[in-house]
């Protein structure tokens, strides 16, 4: 299941009692283990019925088990958070999965995870229990519908071209658009539509004119324009990973669009299937056909390195992600 749904049985209280969510998209996660967290605390006394644990400790899962067995006090439901539950052995792992066969129902337990085998015993316990809730990173029609969702839970109904606007600037970095929709629920007021207007009112059009920019330059091997371009991104105070992200989605736009004008359908059928909006038709197209599939690939394996070393290396971002866009400019 999506952790989605984790959120929707915190918000209905139908809560299960155990939650073993998987995947590295942080935001959601955080989300789910708060609203699970305050459903269980809901009319209680905050924090008496709750055990934290991390499994960076190496603590014993039998400690966790005991917890989770504990009855509640004044309350209806304990609340027990393991976290990292894949860092423990997978001796420790395989302890939980007895009581996740026979959870307590006056417990909610919720383990978090980047990955749990599904040959193991924890992980062949938790998916016979229809525990298993995965948190991987968004991608197309799932993260317009987050963003949607994310409206409406504010009270407002948003516009596809808002949508589009808002992921051309921020691509999928959940946390960033949290922030943008956030702000344009206080620009335009309780119950408001937000629309084109507001996403150029409220979040900077600068980002969504760069990135484009950038991939134009980059297509037309355009170094002066390309640096410039990334340059204004930086200046506006925008990570040197995030720019990336946001130039790796347009790069993989344009690659679907050339596979999909090959095969014959019209520029704007061709940006749909691409997952880009079809005023930008004309603009892919042009992208498109500067580009090989050869230089394509180079440009994603360039990424892929830029990507590494902006994550591990000493030399300073901005350096970094020049010397990047100055390689993708070059032609082989």
């Amino acid at each position: 299941m999506d952790v989605r749904q984790a959120i929707e049985d915190a918000r209905t209280g139908a809560l299960r009692p155990v939650y073993l969510i998987v995947g590295t998209e942080t935001l959601l996660i955080e989300r789910a283990v708060d609203r699970l967290r305050r459903a269980v605390a809901d009319g209680g006394i905050a924090g008496f019925n709750e055990d934290l644990f991390h499994g960076s400790t190496k603590v014993a899962a039998a400690k966790v088990v005991a917890a989770a067995e504990t009855l509640p006090m004044m309350a209806s439901k304990r609340f027990v958070l393991l976290r990292r539950v894949d860092l423990l052995d997978l001796d420790q792992q395989a302890v939980l999965a007895p009581y996740i066969a026979k959870a307590s129902p006056t417990t909610v337990l919720v383990m978090t995870a980047e990955k749990v085998a599904g040959n193991t015993k924890l992980g062949r316990a938790a998916a016979s229990a229809k525990a298993v809730f995965d948190a991987k990173p968004l991608k197309g029609p799932a993260l317009r519908e987050h963003v949607a969702q994310e409206a409406r839970d504010r009270g407002h109904p948003i516009s596809s071209g808002a949508t589009e606007a808002l992921l051309d600037a921020f691509a999928d970095d959940l946390a960033a658009l949290d922030d943008a929709l956030e702000r344009l629920s206080l620009f335009v007021g309780p119950g408001q539509r937000i629309d084109d207007a507001a996403i150029e009112a409220c979040v900077s059009k600068l980002k969504v004119d760069s990135i484009w920019a950038l991939v134009d330059a980059v297509s037309l091997r355009d170094a002066r324009k390309a640096t410039a371009a990334a340059s204004s991104l930086l200046l506006d105070r925008e990570p040197a990973l995030r720019i990336l992200a946001m130039l790796a989605r347009q790069l993989r736009m344009v690659a679907r669009v050339r596979d999909a004008i090959v095969s014959g359908m019209s520029d704007e059928d061709a940006a749909r299937a691409a997952g880009a909006p079809p005023f930008k038709a004309r603009e892919l197209r042009a992208a498109a056909k500067r580009f090989t599939m050869t230089e394509l690939t180079r440009a994603f394996s360039l990424i892929a390195e830029t990507d590494l070393l902006l994550k591990g290396s000493k030399i300073p971002d901005d350096v970094v992600l020049e010397r990047a866009v100055l390689a993708l400019c070059t032609p082989r």
